[in-house]
């Protein structure tokens, strides 16, 4: 097959991020009206968007499902994922950020930089992601540029760059001056493009101190910049495009936009700024795997073998669809690739490019390309598929660990079967949940990363699956840790039924963890009195002690075992004897160690009218919440607390009703704290 890599340079693969009710989904859809991907625009007020087509989304008016959509804008081809903003479906950011060369992030132009925005943000310095930043709803009271940047700077610490200056205020938000071409883009009401004219003349003397500060701070960070500026005292416009360019990619800039996307004002700039400043897929570094314990890298060429990231699945009325990143290489229907997890080989039945809940079907996905395969079998989200003669393993996305559980069970005996199935199912489309069975009251547990991550995976078993389901009151997911530990605690393992016997016998030190978390196993024997692999299978043995702890049987963490002596038997050592003693040895030695047990908490960021703040800081406090922060921005108040995660459960319906509906409240995880010894302990 006759390629071309040249093809890379017009490709963008990026995602919208945002905390919630920020403004995602309406960007989105108004990019696809832009581009004339649609011909009306959807409102997510009125359940008429195209990537919140899930009927949940649409009942609850929030993204759920991270959705693929395709379109073009100026001779380039946007593959675009909209992610969700809820802190429970954090995962789902996480699996669309693993795949994409770039983001747009959002930010609400009152609130600025809220806690989902900064946890999504963190998200995507980890995957090395470049960004883009675009402050939404100009239009709003209170609404403030300056200081939605500001806290950009405080709360993300990058450099931010603001490339455009808002014409008019709130109500008057009429348009942006584009700082870099000097140029005023102006939307009438009710016009679907902008006007380009002279800035305005009281807004001319503003827009050329800010073009000033902008090249200031461009050639603090870029070396050409920095030397046009120096020679002619001003930066030019290709200049400064380039620097901007290379600042984003490199994350040491971050571009910054305005608009109001409800009012269709602002958007053909950022499609122009994607275009401008996110990096193709030519433009990253070459995706990296692992062979037979060597570094493999693959370039983002269709010449190359073919290697690609399955990181969604999804179960359709007409089949299975599987999300897939081409990295390098080309697939067409009908082409046989294998699952390197797995070793099993696939056949590509169909290749689809996404419009949200719609397809179309193409021929050949290149290198660079995001489409949805049908026809695989066993793959799951985060397999590494590529071609049979060329193997390789691509890290795959990290999964979050559940933190709440709730028992399931039908009304009915005979469908159990059937639920069953269909958790099966559900936990193939997202990985973040986890069907288990209490091994004490033969429930079946489903576990996931919050309350309301839940009842929409119930909702979908009974919308999908048509089953009439009981659901039990949530749990969290405790931990127990080492508070005081242990030193010389001894334990022998010796087993003698016929024939060869088992014998080891270890000594272990245990003690908490500086940084109260993980586990930490070394060793402390000298004169070879516990070989080598004897000291591995122990450390193998106290891993799996981990899994129960003496509390409530709640998985261990934050603890360090150190094994400072033993014996072994001529005859009747073995690995099985010493993987057994240290099993059963750190068991006993937890036993003997002060627990402590420890609870999820979560940092609550409650938005609530100055007239109910009383009452909100009284609720928690009785849900043993410690607030840690309050400011008042635009009429309203905003509480940050940090609360154990159990008690949280219901709080929606509570706020509500202490704030007569006008209360709203976020929630992100921060980790594990002790809790009283009253709490449940399973």
């Amino acid at each position: 097959m006759r390629t071309n890599r040249n093809s890379l340079a017009v490709v963008r693969n990026l995602g919208i991020l945002a905390h919630v009710d920020a403004g995602k989904t309406t960007v989105t859809e108004r990019i696809l009206y832009a581009t004339g991907t649609t011909y009306k625009r959807g409102e997510v007020h009125d359940g008429t968007t195209v990537t919140d087509f899930d009927p949940q989304e649409r009942d609850r008016g929030i993204t759920i499902f991270a959705a693929a959509v395709s379109c073009a804008w100026d001779g380039h081809r946007i593959n675009l994922i909209d992610t969700p903003g809820h802190v429970d479906f954090a995962d789902e950011v996480e699996r669309a950020l693993r795949v994409l060369d770039g983001a747009v992030a959002v930010f609400d132009a009152v609130a600025g930089v809220e806690p989902q925005s900064e946890s999504v943000w963190r998200q995507a310095d980890r995957h090395g992601v470049p960004r883009i930043a675009f402050v939404n709803k100009l239009d709003r009271a209170g609404a403030d540029l300056d200081r939605a940047v500001e806290s950009i700077r405080e709360r993300l610490h990058p450099t931010p760059l603001v490339v455009q200056l808002p014409i008019g205020t709130e109500d008057g938000f009429r348009g942006v001056v584009d700082l870099v071409r000097m140029r005023a883009l102006v939307w009438a009401d009710g016009a679907d493009t902008f006007v380009e004219e002279e800035p305005p003349g009281k807004l001319r003397e503003e827009a050329r101190r800010r073009r000033r500060l902008l090249e200031e701070a461009v050639a603090e960070l870029h070396a050409g910049a920095l030397e046009e500026f120096c020679a002619r005292s001003t930066v030019s416009p290709e200049t400064l495009v380039g620097a901007l360019r290379e600042l984003t990619r490199t994350g040491e800039g971050v571009v910054v936009l305005c608009g109001s996307a409800y009012r269709n004002r602002g958007v053909e700039p950022l499609l122009d700024a994607v275009v401008a400043y996110l990096p193709s897929p030519h433009d990253v570094p070459a995706v990296r795997g692992v062979h037979d314990g060597a570094d493999v890298e693959r370039p983002a060429d269709p010449a190359a073998p073919f290697a690609g990231l399955a990181f969604k699945v999804s179960a359709t009325p007409t089949g299975r669809l599987t999300y897939l990143r081409v990295y390098s290489g080309w697939i067409a229907k009908g082409d046989t690739v294998l699952d390197a997890g797995t070793g099993r080989t696939e056949r590509i039945g169909r290749i689809l490019r996404v419009q949200a809940d719609r397809h179309a079907q193409v021929d050949v996905a290149l290198a660079g390309d995001i489409v949805a395969v049908v026809g695989l079998k066993s793959a799951r989200a985060g397999s590494t598929l590529c071609a049979p003669g060329a193997p390789l393993v691509l890290e795959p996305p990290g999964v979050a660990e559940p933190v709440v559980s709730v028992a399931v069970e039908t009304r009915r005996s005979t469908e159990t079967d059937r639920l069953a199935s269909a958790l099966a199912r559900l936990a193939e489309e997202d990985p973040s949940l986890v069907v288990r069975t209490d091994a004490e009251t033969g429930q079946t547990l489903l576990s996931g990363m919050g309350e309301l991550h839940l009842e929409v995976a119930v909702e979908k078993i009974r919308r999908e699956a048509g089953l009439d389901v009981n659901v039990g009151r949530p749990r969290v997911s405790y931990r127990e840790t080492v508070g005081r530990g242990v030193t010389g605690f001894v334990f022998r393992h010796v087993k003698q039924d016929g024939g060869a016997g088992q014998f080891a016998h270890v000594v272990l030190d245990v003690e908490p963890l500086e940084t109260g978390s993980g586990f930490e196993f070394r060793s402390a024997v000298v004169g070879g009195r516990v070989p080598q692999e004897y000291v591995r299978a122990v450390e193998a043995g106290c891993r799996d002690a981990l899994g129960e702890g003496p509390l409530g049987g709640h998985p261990v963490t934050g603890l360090r075992v150190t094994l400072t002596d033993g014996a072994t038997h001529v005859k009747d050592s073995s690995d099985t004897a010493f993987r057994t003693a240290g099993r059963f040895g750190l068991r006993d030695a937890l036993r003997s160690c002060a627990m402590v047990l420890l609870e999820p908490v979560v940092e609550v960021t409650v938005t609530v009218p100055d007239d109910a703040v009383g009452s909100v800081l009284g609720d928690l406090a009785a849900r043993r919440g410690r607030v840690s922060g309050s400011v008042t921005r635009a009429g309203a108040t905003v509480v940050t607390a940090t609360v154990p995660l159990a008690e949280l459960f219901g709080y929606a319906t509570r706020l509500r009703s202490r704030t007569q509906g006008r209360g709203t409240f976020t929630a992100r995880p921060t980790g594990y704290a002790p809790a009283p010894v009253t709490a449940p302990a399973r």
